[in-house]
């Protein structure tokens, strides 16, 4: 695969033809090669249509085996998984993956596997305690100055390391739901001290620009709100997501951000470089968060590559996170000592605009708590001594 070879440019009829786009969507020939394989009576224009996508993601086993072929170790039967985290995945998620390989990055990201019925001690469902610090349903009010608004639900396809896997999917979580929304822009509201909203569920992007941008429209008259915030992995998972409409509602209520999950540089396509880019062409500032998980992205090769692929893509590394433990994810996380030796491995080697911030969101709700190699070895009656990214001693004259 060659994620970041840009095939030549395809005009598509999917756009209102009100609405016209900001650039050229362009579907890459692996696309094409995929829908003339598995969707042969599906058009380019559907294929780009993300209701297509989304009344057509792949949520059954026999679906999902017409598309790879599944190994012992990739669970046939996720409907009974203990904590019910469906399989979602949408088609052009699904055209990323490796047909025969159960080990690719991109499919143990989605694909359900017989580890998830594995439980260690510490796992919980709730490991951040999101749930105790919710003064109303879909808030969640921890740090003093800013609230995380769940407002849905659904996603486009479905993280096996999901920190929210006890409500994505659920029912009751996917539709539209005004009254708590009203319940929590009240909260907020009320609550002057709340500047920072960070939007997310669920995938915001998951609703319809109406309903997103009543929710937007809301926030944005709060006088002491000064910075909204959207968390999603749509630009990965759903490119097809980020219209030209739906850009030109949210471009109306800067300050507004944008935190993109990324996992692995084989998410890097020409049609997450063009969602990117018309995020950035509209002045919202995009920056990454990526969870750190073993054997998929816990080697210096294919983080530096995601890092430096996310800087082309006009989208600053933000957070590295240590995977949460949530019930059967063992499989997935790493010792925090890795995530030191990932940031050890990036520092001076690589640009510092390429280099995130390693976190543990502590459980039980301490919030994100970062974390960094140890550069300062001590003092003496010279200053402070330091190690820098060789690994060489210097002396800093500080005065304390």
């Amino acid at each position: 695969m060659e994620p970041n070879v840009l095939p030549e440019k395809e005009t598509l009829e999917s756009e209102d033809a009100a609405d016209p786009p900001l650039l050229t969507i362009f579907s890459s020939s692996r696309s094409r090669a995929f829908l003339k394989q598995f969707y042969p009576n599906v058009t380019l224009a559907e294929w780009n249509d993300w209701h297509w996508q989304m009344n057509n993601c792949i949520t059954d086993v026999p679906a999902l085996s017409r598309l790879i072929t599944l190994s012992p170790g990739e669970c046939r039967t996720p409907d009974i998984h203990p904590h019910n985290l469906p399989l979602r995945i949408t088609p052009y998620y699904a055209s990323l993956l490796d047909r025969e390989n159960p080990d690719h990055p991109l499919r143990r990201c989605v694909v359900p596997t017989t580890e998830e019925f594995v439980f260690s001690p510490g796992e919980s469902s709730d490991p951040l305690c999101e749930d105790e610090h919710s003064p109303v349903p879909g808030l969640v009010h921890r740090y003093p100055d800013r609230v995380l608004f769940l407002v849905t639900g659904a996603c486009s396809s479905f993280c096996r390391y999901c920190t929210r896997s006890r409500m994505v999917g659920k029912s009751g979580n996917e539709s539209n739901n005004p009254g708590r929304w009203s319940a929590a822009v009240d909260y907020i509201q009320a609550h002057a001290e709340v500047r920072d909203v960070l939007i997310s569920g669920g995938d915001p992007l998951t609703l319809p620009d109406d309903a997103l941008e009543s929710i937007i429209q809301r926030l944005r008259r709060i006088r002491h709100v000064e910075m909204i915030r959207i968390g999603t992995k749509m630009p990965v998972s759903l490119p097809q997501r980020i219209t030209s409409s739906l850009v030109s509602m949210l471009k109306k209520y800067h300050p507004l951000w944008m935190s993109i999950h990324m996992t692995h540089p084989e998410e890097l396509t020409p049609e997450c470089e063009a969602a990117c880019a018309r995020l950035a062409d509209a002045g919202i500032p995009l920056g990454s968060q990526t969870v750190l998980l073993k054997g998929l992205n816990d080697s210096i090769g294919p983080l530096k590559k995601l890092m430096h692929g996310l800087i082309r893509f006009r989208v600053k590394p933000y957070y590295l996170y240590q995977c949460d433990p949530i019930p059967g994810s063992s499989h997935f996380r790493t010792p925090v000592s890795k995530g030191l030796e990932m940031i050890q491995g990036l520092r001076g080697h690589t640009s510092g605009y390429a280099i995130p911030t390693f976190a543990v969101d502590a459980p039980g709700g301490g919030g994100k708590i970062p974390l960094l190699p140890e550069y300062v070895i001590g003092r003496d009656e010279n200053g402070i001594i330091l190690r820098n990214y060789e690994g060489k001693i210097f002396c800093y004259p500080d005065k304390e």
